[in-house]
């Protein structure tokens, strides 16, 4: 039952659906192409990225799921309770993305980047 006040792009329209579905598509690029550019787990910053990347794929998935549900049964979720659990899960996943992303920045480009950004090394001292 849908209402003429229904913004686009709200929790359970197509639009939403379709932003969703994109959402995870390009997560899980991103994900990809950096698990397979560079030895993430030798970068503490990279580490972090692919942690929270892999926090948000499954978050936009369940959301996409949500939507599918309500374009399909065509009855758009107005219950306060999960409108908050969404509302807060939609600000905390881009805070933490640009959270990281800083990090990631910042460990590359200051003045200390060898120290910060150079991938742990075994000693070649014997113990």
């Amino acid at each position: 039952m849908a209402t003429d006040n229904q913004v686009p792009g709200s929790v359970g329209t197509s639009a939403s659906l379709s932003l969703r579905l994109g959402q995870t598509i390009f997560s899980s690029a991103s994900l990809l192409f950096m698990s397979l550019g560079v030895e993430f787990y030798s970068y503490t910053s990279f580490c972090y990225l692919v942690t929270i990347m892999g926090l948000v794929i499954p978050w936009s998935f369940t959301m996409a799921i949500v939507d599918g549900y309500s374009v399909l049964v065509k009855c758009p979720i107005r219950q306060p309770g999960v409108l908050l659990i969404i509302v807060v899960g939609d600000w905390v996943c881009p805070i933490l993305i640009r959270l990281v992303y800083s990090y990631t920045s910042s460990s590359m480009f200051n003045g200390e980047c060898c120290r910060s950004f150079a991938p742990r090394r075994k000693s070649l001292l014997p113990s």
